[in-house]
């Protein structure tokens, strides 16, 4: 009889990995913001990060949508350029010595002054948080604004922010005396109640000319529920839009994306903007969870490529994926835009004509044709966080990018902004997608009294915020009591302070996040909208 054979198990066999491993950077834990290695997958052509809390476990977040894009966008990474002076120095790294402190690899680009933390809406998507707190003064807004030029020299682009600065009663002279330092262009952010219903408002505004900065979120009455509380506030907004029109001031639409809730309304987002008089421009900015927010799933995120996706396809191709450059004066995934020369039925993205990418290319350097210095620089002025569209500085360096593409002769500047659209998408970091080698060469600044200059992400996520709001909070109430009982006020300084992890990382928060009260009885954090993958 035959002996039976046993068949041995099968060896264990590797396998790869579902991803490719592409860089590892440093972020913060969701829940208790201390600094964390965090690595960058790219699984599924879109790019993840990954990252591990000690005390809270591991996290996973969509932070672009097209890992093809986000590895191809290095080329666009322009040099930074210094600014004239740092204001703090470095002593526990990145991101707890802003700012800016020596290690930050960009100068202000735009400057944001949030002149209040109140607001006259209660969105449920708000990365302020905003509510009762604090007003800053004329003084120190002046202040502000003479370290910005001290920094800066000729600063391009101060914005006036909040809660919702149109409300502050001193936000007209505020913007007075950002014009008379000579800064370039003086935006106000806003809501547009304010327009849309004070006609002394609108007068001033008449006068003081600023660029308006205009929330506006699409035209279905569920996309401002969901997002504003409010789903009647469309109406108001065309009115607010039509009297500013009727004034001259142009105007940026700036509408947050909600995945499943507006994403279908991009297209005519864009084809509104292109019809209204009023409008030269808009700035997309997928929803980010900090500050207020409702429950999210990190790994669902909208992001840049998908609203360009959704741009292609709502337009039918007016206006394409191809159309869009990456920002180079920021980290060039933070941001993407595209300009059209526009008459009548006729839209044509620059681009098309011309090969932005022979002039944006930083890293391989190609040769041009002539006058290549000349449009280089004046691609940059308009690929960049300072670009304000519709200006006679943005006409002028449309006009010099297309010198040989074919525009009509004897357009004068005026006319040529007249034509000129802007589309900007701008997608900003929440604590899930925090990633700390965009931050150092952010150049969207959050202008604090006593001569801080704080990037924007790292504003509202690591802890900045809550204990700027502390502070000027208990300034205003300190100068309001010295005010009633006749005796000079000296203002405190603004501190910032951070815990380090404790030796073996695995007990305290990592971070010192401000437990005293705002006025409003929030404490900053919103409401918890975790995410975990």
């Amino acid at each position: 009889m035959a002996e039976r054979t046993v068949a041995s198990p099968p060896k264990p066999r590797k396998r790869d990995a579902d991803y490719v491993f592409y860089e590892l950077t440093r972020s913060i834990c969701p829940e208790c913001r201390r600094v964390i290695d965090a690595q960058i997958l790219l699984r599924d052509n879109k790019v993840i990060m990954r990252k591990r809390c000690p005390e809270h476990g591991q996290f996973e977040a969509v932070v672009y949508g097209d890992a093809q894009a986000y590895t191809s966008a290095a080329k666009f990474n322009k040099p930074g350029t210094i600014p004239l002076q740092f204001t703090t120095p470095i002593a526990h790294g990145c991101p707890h010595d802003c700012g800016l402190c020596p290690d930050h690899q960009q100068h202000a680009c735009l400057g944001i002054i949030e002149v209040n933390s109140a607001c006259n809406m209660d969105c449920p998507l708000c990365f302020a948080n905003a509510g009762a707190g604090f007003n800053l003064t004329l003084e120190e807004v002046e202040g502000i604004l003479d370290h910005l030029v001290a920094t800066e020299g000729s600063p391009e682009v101060v914005q006036f922010s909040g809660g919702e600065p149109s409300i502050h009663p001193q936000i007209i002279p505020m913007m007075r005396a950002a014009k008379a330092r000579d800064i370039k262009y003086v935006m106000l952010n806003t809501n547009g109640k304010r327009i849309a219903d004070d006609d002394r408002f609108l007068a001033d505004l008449a006068e003081v000319r600023p660029a308006i900065y205009f929330q506006f979120d699409g035209f279905d009455r569920e996309t401002y529920r969901v997002i504003r509380a409010e789903p009647d506030i469309l109406e108001q907004k065309l009115r607010a839009l039509d009297r500013l029109a009727a004034i001259g001031c142009g105007v940026v639409l700036v509408p947050a994306i909600m995945r499943g809730v507006n994403d279908h309304e991009v297209g005519a987002i864009v084809k509104f903007a292109l019809e209204h008089p009023a409008v030269r421009g808009i700035n997309f900015q997928p929803a980010f969870y900090a500050g207020r927010h409702g429950e999210h799933s990190p790994l669902e995120r909208l992001t840049i490529p998908d609203i360009l996706s959704g741009i292609e396809e709502q337009t039918a191709g007016l206006f394409a994926v191809a159309d869009f450059v990456p920002v180079p004066c920021c980290f060039p995934t933070c941001n993407s835009v595209t300009y059209a020369y526009v008459e009548g039925d006729t839209v044509l993205p620059l681009p098309r004509v011309l090969n932005v990418d022979d002039y944006l290319d930083y890293i391989s350097n190609r040769v041009v044709p002539d006058l290549a210095s000349e449009i280089k620089g004046a691609l940059e002025g308009l690929w960049s966080s300072a670009a304000v569209a519709g200006s006679e500085t943005a006409a002028g360096q449309f006009a010099l990018s297309c010198a040989a593409c074919g525009l009509p002769d004897g357009l004068d500047l005026g006319a040529i902004a007249d034509r000129m659209f802007m589309i900007m998408l701008q997608d900003f970091m929440d604590p899930w997608t925090f990633n700390q080698k965009n931050l150092m060469k952010c150049c969207k600044e959050i202008l604090l009294p006593d001569g801080k200059q704080i990037p924007f992400c790292a504003y509202n996520n690591v802890g900045y915020r809550e204990q700027a709001r502390s502070q000027l909070t208990a300034r205003e109430r300190a100068r309001n009591r010295a005010r009633r009982e006749g005796v000079p006020f000296v203002a405190e300084p603004l501190t910032f302070h951070f815990d380090q992890p404790q030796q073996g990382g695995t007990s305290g928060r990592g971070l010192l996040m401000p437990q005293t009260l705002g006025a409003d009885g929030c404490d900053g954090h919103g409401s918890n909208g975790r995410g975990r993958a």
